[in-house]
């Protein structure tokens, strides 16, 4: 290992180190480690501590500002690290920092030198000093607690920039960033002193299994078997166990996948499918648990009326009875829910003592034969009676009804993931819990079936039998063996139902017969359905108010205001007893429990779902820690379970479907700003990518030829007309990339460039436009735009039409911008791009009148960028040129560009406040940008074809007169011909626009083009080119041709004669389009063409103007001479 240098290195220099003898607030953390020592034995230093002047201090102080500070890790609860040094070291002062100021734990300020002989600590990466931190889980956390502290690791700027610059605040990287609920999560979990977590058994199997055995398990078990058999009742089971136990999988992949908070199915399903199914799960899940618990307490409620009945006892009749004890029950269990956590579990174990001691009651009952029971149909264990029990014997039932009714039974595996924010570990509770549940209710479900089916027969009469004479014969069933006839309960025809009471068939209560004490079976219906309805009860308020957190419907807020050390859900629990008690006055469930089944079902559908989807979309985020499941087997779990939602009852599955689409609709259309993750983002990705890669392996057609534009807006909300008349024809049709080149001298800001394309990004999405911003940074705009005409796109999304907005302060402006705008014209054609130039009388650049650099349309976009920081710094433009920058493309200067203050800082714009009335020439700037936004009234789209450039000039006003907007503008086409053909030109081109398909209301063919223009427009276009002729006549050709060479924008003389007739062409086609479109809409032109190297930028940009001065709305249009329209079919 090397020695120490006895100079400081130049990473840390300027670094502050804070020793604090309390915690670090979160003012001074920037991110913490430890300080080891180098070795034990090392020696303090002792006289190498030297005073500093005090105004050294406040130099270095200031050097020191803004660059990394490294605080000490102290525990929270005060306890220094272990590792840390002891308080009489860190006053020593050795440190690895060079010559900084150390606020020692007594909270002196002192001052000390580096010096590495005697230096003995460390900041800890290996013992070398460096700020490079190693591997923390504490820089993975999201929130500051209930879990740990959370860190914040060095950023790349702090390790990689130079020293002098000022290193930038990150925030949390990709979607780590809180939202309000998790942020709420963690205000409330902020005193974590006394919070009751649960292990697996307690917080999961003792629950799920309460869940799943209900009062089924005693009164309707028996019937199950005798009207299917015990090979099918077997089979019943087996197909519910498996549906649960691929459910349990899936809830235990999707739950060992990250930290689980609280929410139970409905954290689940929306964080891995979204907001939208896991919102419209959520509702239904806690609303089908609310009415469980009246389902629960009603059959709770029941069995005590009966039982009084029995016993002569009634208060008012049985509906009414059932009613007030019902009541009294919720009431009940409302309070020990509200008392907590602790006192619900406790509860819990008490009623699960009371459940197994009935199940054990019943197991031993069945071994013990008793005489007196057997005219009831029990006669132990019997090889016969298992025999004839083994088949079906349906009675008014099929196998899907039997099905249907006992499935109900083995719901509830999520009652333990319903309180995951409970439990101390969840990703391993869950698994192990719910499954281990499921496999033991199978069980005892499974030994209860074949129990009850080998000694007990189907039917009895409850009545003694007596010794048969000869006619024993006719005697048949098992029970004749033991002298009873139950022969005469067979049903003769006709009849619906037995005349027998007892046996499995009759007698609902036959396992209190087994048992070896009665009471203790109706015990054992008392703990299942108040243990349900306690499960529930505590449920549907924990999913609610994870729902409310999320604030994913409006309104509900109120309900997940959590109270105590537990964040209970006091208002959750009240809402939740309202609903129950409503459904437990209405008294009638029988109605109700087939939707309550199908809810649950649907949320069981949706957790496989989530599992198929995660593992299709093929997320590197997806690495759940439990191994046990299979994509496939997923999908198969989902789809079963929607089968069995319309075998329990298919209106009730309807019902169920209509009412998670409606859920699923409202929170779509509503589109919560939320960034969870899900695997519906991953499978967006993934289906892109793979169609992307599909795509490039496909030539291109011409029937499949689509207008993709790079579109040069600068910032998209500068030029509002630009991007609302190109969106207009590539709305779901083609590509749009706004393109943006930076012009800046000076080093670029990365991190600026970043956010503003976070910014701007969700600023076209926001405004409904589809389209993609892609800025890049560039020394001059043609560099810039040649950047984007070769790497803008992606594979064939990528543009092929180059559209910008006319020029039209050229005049004013420094010519060597005219060179670079025309340059940019000729590097579109040069790389096989079509051209489009829109023109507007009043200008396109908005920036400088809604203050772009204020964002404050963005301001509510993306919260958790810092537009203030540097915000403006690009979008500023000089003010002395504050005019002729206005319409050029693209474009925002980072500096100077005349050299004068190269390294002055930029001057910004005055800000106009909302109040300050615009100028009448800003305000109609302003409507015009707007104008294209509008729905626009009758009128027409004009279409000058003059040249055929494959089609793009038809194509274009064609899809844009197919949108909404412009759709009652009718397209009229104007060519050139000849005078004497002008019939024939016209048929000609009718019917080829009619061969293309193309609706149009006029054709105008022009004879006249080639008149030579009036003395007056010709007169202005000498005059308009006067000042940038090159007059080679008038000076000596050395010095004619050392100006041209320095200024090749210039027009000589020859240039001039050899492009006369061109010249005039354009003068004339000016007086034609205001002759004939003075009133259009729009107008769609063919842009002429000027040979490169030979005609002069300023020509070029004469022509231009000459053409398109003084008309509407103007698009100079040019394919790049491939077919875009074909009638082939």
């Amino acid at each position: 290992e090397s020695t120490p240098s006895p100079h400081p290195a130049p990473e840390p220099e300027g670094l502050t180190v804070d020793f604090l003898g309390s915690g670090p607030t979160p003012s001074q953390s920037r991110f913490q480690v430890d300080l080891v020592a180098e070795s034990a034995g090392a020696a303090a230093g002792d006289g190498d501590e030297k005073a500093a002047p005090s105004g050294d201090k406040a130099q270095e102080a200031e050097e020191a500002k803004g660059r990394f500070r490294v605080v000490n890790f102290v525990d929270p609860s005060g306890a220094v690290s272990p590792d840390a040094a002891p308080a009489e070291g860190l006053q020593n002062g050795d440190t690895v920092m060079s010559e900084t100021s150390l606020q020692s734990s007594t909270g002196g300020q002192q001052h000390y030198h580096y010096d590495t002989h005697t230096n003995t600590y460390y900041l800890r990466t290996f013992g070398h000093n460096t700020i490079d931190a190693v591997p923390n889980i504490d820089f993975y956390r999201q929130t500051a607690a209930p879990l740990g502290e959370k860190l914040i690791r060095p950023t790349l700027s702090e390790l990689h920039d130079e020293l002098d610059k000022e290193p930038f605040e990150d925030g949390f990287a990709n979607g780590e960033d809180l939202t309000p609920a998790e942020e709420a999560a963690v205000k409330d979990s902020g005193d974590s002193k006394g919070v009751v977590k649960f292990g697996w058994i307690k917080g999961v199997l003792v629950r799920c299994m309460l869940n799943i055995w209900g009062v089924m398990l005693f009164i309707r078990m028996t019937w199950i078997v005798g009207q299917a058999g015990i090979v099918y009742c077997c089979i019943i089971i087996s197909i519910a166990t498996v549906v649960t136990t691929i459910t349990g999988c899936s809830t235990s992949a999707i739950a060992t996948n990250g930290f689980v908070r609280g929410g139970g199915a409905y954290y689940l399903i929306s964080r891995s499918l979204g907001p939208e199914f896991g919102g419209s799960i959520g509702l239904i899940f806690a609303f089908a648990n609310a009415v469980a618990v009246a389902m629960y307490v009603v059959g709770f409620a029941e069995t005590v009326v009966e039982l009084l009945r029995m016993g002569d006892l009634t208060m008012l009749d049985a509906v009414n009875d059932v009613r007030i004890v019902g009541t009294i029950t919720v009431v009940i269990l409302l309070g020990i829910s509200v008392a907590g956590m602790e006192w619900e579990a406790k509860a819990q174990l008490i009623l699960l003592f009371i459940l197994l001691t009935a199940i054990f009651n019943y197991f031993i009952g069945s071994f013990i034969p008793v005489e007196s029971k057997e005219k009831y149909g029990f006669f132990s264990y019997d090889a016969s009676i298992m025999w004839e029990n083994m088949g079906p014997d349906f009675r008014k039932e099929t196998f899907f009804s039997v099905f249907a009714i006992f499935f109900p039974a083995a719901t509830g595996i999520l009652a333990g993931a319903n309180i995951s924010g409970d439990l101390a570990d969840p990703q391993m509770a869950i698994p192990r819990g719910t499954l281990l549940a499921i496999f033991i209710t199978a069980l005892v479900y499974i030994g209860v079936a074949v129990s009850t089916g080998a000694c007990i027969v189907r039917d009895a009469t409850g009545e003694i039998g007596t010794n048969f004479t000869l006619g024993f014969n006719n005697c048949t069933g098992p029970a004749c063996k033991y002298g009873y006839d139950f022969s005469s309960c067979k049903l003769q025809p006709g009849q619906d139902e037995s005349s027998c009471k007892y046996g499995l068939h009759n007698d609902f209560q036959v396992m209190s017969v087994v048992s070896g004490f009665g009471p203790l079976i109706s015990a054992g219906i008392f703990s299942a359905t108040l243990s349900s309805a306690l499960a529930s009860l505590v449920s549907a308020p924990k999913v609610f108010q994870a729902l409310c957190k999320d604030n994913i419907y409006p309104g509900i807020a109120f309900f997940g205001k959590g109270y105590g050390k537990n964040n209970e859900p006091l208002r959750g629990y009240i809402l939740t007893f309202l609903i129950a008690l409503a459904f437990i006055l209405i008294a009638e469930l029988n109605t109700i429990a087939p939707i309550i089944s199908n809810f649950f079902l649907a949320s069981y559908a949706l957790i496989n779902f989530s599992v198929f989807h995660a593992s299709l979309a093929n997320s590197p985020g997806w690495r759940p820690s439990f191994k046990y499941f299979n994509k496939w087997v997923s999908l198969a779990g989902a789809i079963l379970c929607c089968v069995v939602m319309f075998i329990i009852n298919w209106w009730a599955a309807l019902l169920t479907n209509v009412i998670v689409l409606s859920l699923y609709i409202y929170v779509s259309y509503k589109k919560p700003d939320v960034n969870w993750g899900s695997s519906t983002q991953a499978l967006t990705y993934h289906q892109a990518l793979t169609h992307s890669l599909q795509l490039c392996g496909v030539a291109d057609h011409i029937k499949t030829y689509r207008p993709q534009c790079l579109v040069m807006t600068g910032a998209p909300n500068s030029r509002p007309a630009l991007l609302n008349l190109v969106h207009a024809f590539t709305k779901n049709v083609g590509l749009m990339v706004c393109g943006h080149v930076r012009i800046s001298n000076r080093k670029p800001n990365i991190k600026e460039l970043n956010n503003d394309m976070l910014r701007y990004q969700r600023w076209l999405l926001n405004n409904n436009s589809k389209a993609f911003y892609t800025p890049v940074m560039a020394e001059d705009l043609r560099q810039g735009s040649q950047f984007l005409l070769q790497a803008a796109g992606l594979g064939r999304l990528k543009p092929n039409t180059l559209v910008l907005g006319f020029k039209n302060n050229w005049r004013e402006c420094d010519l060597k911008e005219v060179e670079t705008y025309i340059n940019l014209i000729h590097d579109a054609f040069d790389f096989q791009y079509g051209m489009v130039i829109l023109r507007l009388s009043e200008g396109l650049d908005v920036s400088h009148i809604q203050g772009q650099d204020d964002t404050s349309a963005m301001k509510d976009v993306v919260v958790f960028i810092d537009v203030n920081k540097d915000s403006d710094g690009d979008s500023s433009k000089p003010s002395s040129k504050a005019t002729s920058v206005q319409n050029s493309p693209a474009v925002q200067k980072d500096d100077y560009d005349d050299g004068k203050a190269p390294m002055q800082p930029l001057l910004k714009k005055d800000k106009k406040s909302p109040t300050t009335p615009l100028n009448m020439a800003d305000q109609k700037l302003l409507d015009a940008s707007q104008q294209f936004q509008k729905k626009q009234g009758k009128g027409t789209v004009d279409v000058w074809w003059l040249f055929d450039d494959g089609g793009l000039t038809l194509l274009i006003p064609y899809l844009i007169a197919n949108k909404k907007k412009w759709k009652d503008c009718k397209i009229r086409v104007f060519i050139g011909g000849k005078i004497n053909r002008i019939d024939h030109d016209r048929r000609a081109m009718a019917a080829l626009l009619s061969k293309f398909r193309i609706d149009f209301s006029d054709i105008t063919v022009l004879g006249d083009i080639n008149i030579k223009p009036k003395s007056e427009s010709l007169a202005a276009f000498a005059q308009l080119i006067e000042p940038y002729r090159l007059k080679e006549d008038d000076m000596e050709q050395d010095a004619a041709e050392k100006l041209k060479a320095e200024e090749p924008w210039r027009i000589t003389d020859n240039e001039i004669e050899l492009y006369k007739a061109k010249s005039n062409r354009q003068i004339r086609l000016n007086e034609l389009l205001k002759e004939h479109s003075s009133t259009a809409n729009l107008i769609v032109m063919s842009m002429p063409l000027a040979r490169k190297g030979a005609v002069s930028s300023a020509l070029y940009m004469a022509w231009l103007e000459t053409l398109s001065r003084d008309l509407p709305p103007i698009l100079l249009v040019r394919g790049n001479h491939q077919s875009v329209l074909t009638f082939y079919s």
